[in-house]
């Protein structure tokens, strides 16, 4: 079973974060500090831990999971939190990082989808 939810919002400092390389995901129950800065989606089950191989689409375009830090999936499974980095690194720099490698930055507006294949 695949992660599969759907972008409701952009915080209103979303693209700051953005132009840094960087996409931060919440459900959109998060903290008003954390949703000004986060793609807001809907909530949805976490069936397994994301790893390298898996693939994952944001917006309009589809990337490979490289690295996944130790913070990561747990925050992603309790409040669909995660920062989303598009280095192509085998190794995350931060614990809740998700580290992504593909073609560029993602289009990213409310009803893009954002979703999990795992493999």
């Amino acid at each position: 079973m695949d992660y599969k939810t759907t972008v409701t919002k952009l915080g209103e400092t979303y693209n700051e974060i953005f132009e840094q390389g960087m996409v931060v995901v919440f459900n959109e129950n998060a903290p008003d500090e954390l949703a000004e800065l986060s793609a807001l989606h809907t909530a949805a089950a976490l069936p397994r831990d994301v790893k390298p191989g898996d693939e994952v689409a944001l917006g309009n375009k589809r990337y490979t999971v490289t690295a996944a830090g130790p913070e990561a999936n747990y925050t992603l499974g309790k409040m669909g939190h995660c920062t989303f980095v598009f280095t192509g690194a085998d190794k995350a720099e931060l614990d809740g990082h998700i580290v992504l490698k593909g073609n560029g930055m993602p289009e990213i507006k409310p009803g893009s989808p954002f979703e999990i294949y795992f493999h």
